[in-house]
């Protein structure tokens, strides 16, 4: 995501009112007038334990967002925001209760009315009914690419995936790479199929496949060598990546432009 449009999105309330709720103790600790008035008997340093819960935060925030696959800077404050909040709530609490009680009213004020936007535009889907219609479109168009998401419309995961699968469906979609979901809650012909377990405690929902040629080449999430399945976040900067969908888009356009121009060599030859 280019700079400016990460700066696009820092303006959405969401991302401002988080920032400031993020930074709120220590800007007022360290803000002259603000720290007199609210701490009139403190020096407006941070003491020792302040500085201990600010080290550990920032430590945690490191760790969780590298785990969590964020390299753009929205996806990192994303990423942090709750570990920051909390640490925020813990040094008001700390430093006075009457100061921690009404911060977290604001917390979950904020989590109620400002929701973290998602992707709300278009988007290139086929969805489909049942393995039957799918194994025909495998079967009907081999020199297809196709990315198949296996979800179930009550699961939470499920559910926060969505938007961002419809956003990198409109972004990769070509006539030879196309985006599909298949519901394993309407369909448990799916789930049997393709080995997804569709419970409420499932850690298949969502699964992503690719298929090349009318097979399938990669899923996540996937089972290591001792068929333990390793744990996916199913963010866009983590399917970009386990899914290489810029290699794949390049090579399949290339694909694209080839078959175009053996084509119309064979027009002209025919001319």
């Amino acid at each position: 995501m280019p700079l400016n449009t990460d700066l696009k999105q820092l303006l959405k309330p969401y991302y401002w009112v988080n920032i400031l709720l993020s930074i709120s103790y220590v800007t007022a600790k360290r803000t002259g007038i603000i720290c007199n008035f609210l701490f009139p008997e403190s020096d407006c340093e941070l003491d020792s334990r302040e500085t201990e819960i600010l080290f550990f935060l920032i430590i945690v925030v490191m760790l969780r967002t590298r785990k969590a696959g964020s390299v753009t800077m929205v996806n990192y404050l994303s990423s942090s925001f709750v570990y920051t909040k909390v640490a925020n709530l813990i040094l008001w609490l700390y430093a006075d209760v009457r100061y921690g009680l009404p911060y977290g009213a604001m917390l979950i004020l904020c989590a109620l009315l400002l929701p973290e936007p998602t992707y709300m535009g278009p988007e290139d889907v086929t969805y489909f009914r049942g393995v039957q219609t799918l194994e025909e479109e495998l079967k009907r168009h081999k020199t297809t690419t196709w990315i198949i998401c296996l979800y179930a419309a009550w699961h939470p995961a499920c559910v926060n995936f969505a938007p961002v699968f419809a956003e990198l469906s409109h972004s990769y979609s070509l006539q030879n790479l196309r985006f599909g979901k298949l519901d394993v809650g309407r369909y448990s012909d799916v789930a049997a199929k393709y080995r997804i377990q569709d419970g409420p405690t499932s850690r298949q929902l969502p699964t992503v496949l690719l298929f090349n040629a009318g097979v399938e080449k990669m899923r996540r999430p996937q089972p290591d060598h001792t068929g333990k399945l390793q744990k996916f976040l199913f963010s866009k900067d983590n399917m970009k990546a386990a899914f290489d969908l810029d290699g794949l888009y390049q090579e399949c356009k290339d694909k694209l432009a080839a078959a175009k121009a053996k084509k119309a060599e064979k027009t002209e030859k025919a001319e």
